[in-house]
């Protein structure tokens, strides 16, 4: 039994961060090892805001008032700011994930991933530019990655940014390389010479539905549509056209992950009840990685909403396009809301879907055993 770290978005409070690091703990520990999270040093973002505060408390309380500009009911907006202060005090303990930091322990394997470990040009403060991410310091005797992606961070952002080398010469110590997506392929391979393999998220590759006996069997009765999106990515448009849409097809609409003014509800659960709702939801529409992939692992027929990226703007068309192509998805995408309707019209072929998991799940399991001794 190796003792096996994981460093991923892991205190990120949002289900996708939390489902993808519960499940990457899952396979690791059913390979007979033990298994702790890893924190790392919040460095400054390369890529300034100026309206972005350094502090993390003014920024908590800035994203707090923040949500009352959003165009959305007064109690969903008094319960999002409840599920978001609550978030690590209900959630995290389940991950084994404490207040107290866990900075550079002693371990046999340090595994770096999944998630967006790689998107280092951004101006998010809450991730920063942290060199601890690409294996800097770290007390381990190896190092690997699982599924790490750069996310919309692109070699010309490295070079632009004067990062190129210093995030070449990490990569270039790492034992094993495992990338998510495309951009990150071929980043690996423009800044060491060495051709990562390829790995599905771990909400993929850990089967949730058959395996976890943490997701509920909800006792709800009316039908309903998942808007699965975050609170500030759905224009009033869209929203207007999910109400006339809604209404047309008799279904309530139910925000997750986000508030929206289109909504009946907010659902503020906790993340293994979100996969329960996905469950049992009509259809889904999405505009986010995880939850293209919770309609995936449920069986629900989905569209996800592709975002172009925009200069340093957080775009999500590289990921969700490349994730999609994976799974033979690609009909499920579009850059326009009003496609939903069609596209939820059609039906998915969960069989053929499924089989490219199985095999998936094979490959995974493979790297894991032959990485982590």
């Amino acid at each position: 039994m190796s003792n096996v770290g994981i460093m991923s978005m892991q205190r990120i409070a949002n289900y996708g961060s939390f489902l993808q690091a519960y499940a990457l703990k899952q396979l690791i520990e059913k390979l007979g090892h033990k298994v702790e999270f890893v924190d790392y040093h919040i460095g400054a973002s390369v890529v300034k805001n100026n309206a972005d505060n350094g502090n993390q408390y003014i920024r908590k309380i800035e994203k707090g008032l923040a949500t009352f500009r959003y165009q959305a009911s007064l109690p969903h907006k008094l319960a999002y700011i409840q599920y978001k202060q609550s978030f690590e005090k209900k959630y995290m303990p389940i991950l084994g994930v404490t207040k107290e930091m866990n900075y550079n322990p002693q371990l046999d394997i340090l595994v770096i991933g999944s998630d967006e470990v790689f998107n280092c040009i951004q101006e998010n403060s809450n991730v920063g530019y942290s060199l601890e991410l690409f294996g800097k310091d770290n007390n381990a005797r190896k190092l690997i990655t699982y599924a790490a992606s750069f996310g919309n961070t692109t070699l010309e952002k490295l070079d632009r940014y004067g990062k190129k080398k210093e995030i070449g010469e990490l990569l270039g110590q790492f034992d094993a390389v495992s990338v998510r997506d495309r951009n990150s392929g071929r980043m690996v391979e423009a800044l060491t010479g060495r051709t990562p393999e390829y790995h599905l998220d771990p909400v993929l590759i850990y089967d949730y539905v058959n395996c976890c006996s943490r997701i509920p069997e909800l006792n709800v009765t009316e039908k309903y549509l998942i808007l699965y999106a975050y609170s500030d990515r759905i224009s009033d448009n869209e929203a207007d056209w999910i109400v006339a849409y809604a209404k047309k097809k008799n279904l309530k609409v139910y925000a997750i992950g986000g508030i929206k003014k289109c909504a009946d509800k907010f659902i503020g659960c906790p993340p293994f009840e979100v996969l329960g709702y996905f469950k049992k939801a009509e259809e889904v529409i999405t505009d986010t990685f995880h939850g293209s992939i919770f309609s995936v692992i449920t069986h629900r027929r989905f569209t996800t909403l592709v975002r172009k990226s925009v200069g340093n703007s957080y775009g999500n068309e590289e990921k969700l396009t490349d994730l999609l192509e994976r799974l033979n998805l690609t009909d499920r995408m579009t850059f326009d809301m009003k496609d939903a309707e069609r596209i939820n019209s059609q039906t998915i072929d969960f069989a053929a879907v499924d089989a490219i998991l199985k095999q998936q799940r094979a490959y995974a399991k493979k790297y894991l055993q032959e990485n982590i001794k």
